[in-house]
């Protein structure tokens, strides 16, 4: 019998062992199957946790990671807990914990075995791994569709700077024979009316072909030191009537002092022009138009905001491609935004839409300032 007495805690010890060593397996063969999300790996993991303890019937545990618990059903609170907190490069993200549901007898650590801490603090550097990586992998994915939504803009920038350059041509012969008929003496009030009409499609055809090459950056830009209020302020005087028609209450915030650009500022204009524009266009029954400026991090900030109905995601991916209109016929030709994006890039800059149904739409504009050492320079 005392034989016996002595080989349990050896025997009960090896059990304990083999369920920490299978919760180990168990979570990093999880961790390992293609396309489980974060959330998945953490619930299961939680699962896993509860047989690994000495007392898995009266075991519950969770995770809670950014302030988000996965738990299991009945886990609360109780006075007999063991915790392990979840870093990642050096920043407290959450814990692991694990309770006994009912009173357990004094062990190592409370009523938990030394080896149970081992084993609490190896989950929880396993689950910042799988943060850290997960978190990677999806970093690398906006970074690839990043890279791919760039190589298709440039591509179709290119095509349409083909494009326009082909169409020039013809379009100048059309518009100038168009104009020399309209002078020739004696022609019919009817014929002229019509070659009116071809002059005014081909003076058209002629400013879409124009925000083509804009957009392809075949324009070259004719720089000099710009302030970015001035700009505005110049641009919505041409609007305030317009506003005041349609029931649009015009929010205009701009901070003093901001730092000049280095800036064509006829094109400045047109992306201001064509934001506020498309703004409107999507209050046709009134709302708020907010226009604010603002400078940080070497860089000076534009933005508009309006309150209309917004854009799912499926339309806010190709807000950027050419011709690309939810509009009605007649109302838009689909070359706003790309003409904006090829201006803001062509300054070096970045623009960025945020938008959801039933919340509006906001246009980001962020160009890089000209620093106060360089400005006498720059802006003579």
């Amino acid at each position: 019998m005392s034989r016996e007495r002595r080989r349990w805690p050896a025997e009960a010890e090896l059990t304990e062992r083999i369920k920490e060593l299978t919760c180990l397996l168990q979570m990093a063969q999880i961790a390992a199957e293609p396309g489980v999300s974060l959330d998945e790996i953490l619930h299961q993991t939680v699962k896993l946790l509860i047989p690994a303890w000495q007392y898995p019937s009266i075991t519950s545990a969770r995770i809670v990671i950014d302030g988000q618990s996965r738990e299991a059903p009945n886990f609360r609170v109780t006075g007999q807990t063991q915790r392990a907190d979840i870093v990642v490069d050096r920043v407290n993200r959450g814990f692991v914990e694990v309770v006994y549901l009912e009173k357990r007898p004094r062990r190592d650590e409370g009523p938990f075995l030394r080896e149970e801490r081992n084993l609490i603090n190896a989950i929880a550097q396993q689950v910042a791994l799988i943060l850290e990586r997960k978190e990677a992998e999806q970093e690398r994915a906006q970074l690839e569709n990043q890279l791919r939504h760039a190589d298709r803009l440039a591509t179709i920038g290119l095509l349409a700077a083909g494009v326009a350059h082909e169409l020039n041509e013809p379009l100048a012969n059309i518009l100038g024979f168009a104009q020399l008929a309209k002078k020739q003496c004696g022609v019919p009030e009817p014929v002229a009316g019509d070659l009116g009409k071809i002059e005014a499609a081909s003076l058209h055809a002629r400013e879409v072909i124009k925000k083509l090459l804009t957009f392809a950056r075949q324009i070259p830009a004719q720089k000099m030191c710009v302030h970015l209020n001035e700009v505005v302020r110049e641009s919505l005087f041409f609007f305030e009537s317009r506003c005041a028609k349609m029931g649009i209450e015009v929010q205009c915030n701009l901070e003093a002092g901001l730092p000049p650009v280095l800036a064509d500022p006829a094109q400045l204009n047109q992306v201001l022009v064509n934001l506020v524009v498309n703004a409107l266009q999507a209050m046709p029954d009134g709302g708020a138009l907010c226009i604010w400026t603002r400078a940080g991090s070497g860089c000076v900030y534009l933005a508009v905001e309006d309150s209309g109905p917004g854009m799912p995601p499926e339309v806010l991916e190709k807000v950027f491609v050419p011709f690309f209109t939810t509009k009605d016929i007649g109302q838009g030709t689909g070359l706003g935004l790309p003409v904006v994006h090829g201006i803001v890039t062509s300054h070096q800059g970045e623009i960025h839409v945020q938008s959801e149904p039933g919340r509006g739409t906001r246009v980001e504009v962020k160009l890089p300032a000209v620093a106060p050492a360089e400005t006498e320079g720059a802006c003579k």
